[in-house]
């Protein structure tokens, strides 16, 4: 695992609350390299083929390199860690410009 893959991630099973994810579904890991080897949680932004784009959220064209089956959106709001155990298998990988969005957004989104 490494920063910027995209893997398909196992979310919430039971009934979910509000806007919580639920069932497996693609998502790019953004915690750095260095914490993934040592921490027991990944810290990743969810994936989602829906149109329905909010303001922050960073579009994904599908290509060979992120290996996604549709153009999809990076839901930057929900950011969340799950265990390890939760991975299921790698999808691809994020082109770097779309990378530098995602930490752009992050230094807004924690006030950094």
């Amino acid at each position: 695992m490494k920063k910027g893959e995209i893997w398909l991630v196992k979310f919430i099973e039971s009934k979910s609350v509000g806007h919580e994810y639920m069932k497996d579904r693609p998502a790019l890991i953004i915690e750095s390299n260095k914490q993934i080897q040592i921490a027991t949680v990944v810290t990743i932004m969810p994936m989602t083929s829906s149109t329905n784009k909010y303001i922050d959220d960073i579009a994904v064209k599908k290509d060979l390199k992120n290996r996604l089956n549709k153009d999809s959106l990076i839901k930057v709001y929900h950011v969340i860690s799950f265990d390890k155990a939760r991975f299921i298998h790698k999808i691809g990988e994020i082109e770097f410009i779309v990378m530098a969005q995602v930490e752009e957004y992050l230094k807004k989104h924690f006030g950094l």
